[in-house]
C-alpha cells in the first residue's frame, strides 16, 4: 500500500509520518519511509540545489523536482511496494502540482502530465492532507532551519494551503484532509485510523482480483 503525506511547512508531516510508521510496524506491516526530494544519493544532490538557495526558475525548480521523482520511483517506491511494503511518503506528486502550479502558475495540466511520465502513472492509495494555516505553520518553523521554499512570501504560502484544498475536492475518493493545528497526538491517532481504514479496503480489493483470476 502507498500513502503520501502532504500539507503545508509546519504541519508536521514527518512526525505524524514516523508515528504512523511505528504503529504499522507494531502491527507486523513491514515499513519503508520515504521522502520527496532528496531519497538517495541523486536525489540528496537534487534536494541540495532545491532547497539550499540560488536563483531558480519556476521551470528548472519543476524538472529539478520531476528528476527527483521519476528517480525516487524507479529506486525505491515501485520496489518496495513489489515486495509486499508499506509505503509512507513525505511528499510526493501533489505537491508539485500544488507549488508549482498553485504557487508558481504553471498550467495544472501541464503539469499532471508531466508527473504521469515521472511516476509511470504510480498514484497513491491514499493521501493525507495535514491542513493548516500557513502563519501558524510557519511560526513553528525554527529561523535558522528555514530553507528557500520556507522563506516564500506569505501569499506564496496561502495558495499553497488553497491548492492542497483545492486538489482534495478534486479526487475526494483518495485525500483525507487532517486538521493539523489539534495538538500532535490528535493528528497522529486520526492519520492512524485513515490509514488503517484504508487498508482493509485495498486488502479486500486485492483479495477479490485474486478469487476473479
Amino acid at each position: 500500500m502507498f500513502v503520501t503525506f502532504e500539507g503545508p511547512e509546519g504541519a508536521g508531516k514527518t512526525t505524524v509520518l514516523k508515528a504512523v510508521a511505528r504503529r504499522l510496524e507494531a502491527d507486523g506491516q513491514r515499513v519503508v519511509m520515504t521522502r520527496e526530494p532528496g531519497e538517495g544519493e541523486i536525489g540528496a544532490k537534487i534536494r541540495d540545489i532545491l532547497l539550499s538557495g540560488g536563483d531558480l526558475s519556476p521551470a528548472a525548480e519543476l524538472f529539478l523536482f520531476l528528476a527527483d521523482r521519476a528517480q525516487h520511483v524507479a529506486s525505491v517506491i515501485k520496489p518496495a511496494l513489489a515486495a509486499g511494503a508499506f509505503v509512507l511518503c513525505d511528499r510526493y506528486s501533489d505537491s508539485t502540482l500544488v507549488y508549482q502550479g498553485y504557487g508558481r502558475g504553471l498550467d495544472l495540466e501541464t503539469l499532471r502530465g508531466l508527473n504521469q511520465l515521472a511516476t509511470g502513472g504510480l498514484t497513491p492509495d491514499l493521501t493525507l492532507l495535514l491542513d493548516l494555516d500557513p502563519e501558524l505553520g510557519l511560526a513553528r518553523l525554527s529561523l535558522d532551519k528555514m530553507d528557500r521554499m520556507d522563506r516564500e512570501s506569505i501569499e506564496f504560502h496561502r495558495k499553497v494551503r488553497d491548492g492542497f484544498l483545492r486538489e482534495a475536492k478534486r479526487e475526494p475518493a483518495r485525500w483525507r484532509v487532517i486538521d493539523a493545528a489539534v495538538p500532535i497526538a490528535g493528528v497522529i491517532l486520526a492519520c492512524c485510523q485513515e490509514v488503517e481504514a484504508a487498508a482493509a479496503i485495498v486488502g479486500c480489493l486485492q483479495a477479490r482480483s485474486l478469487e476473479a483470476n
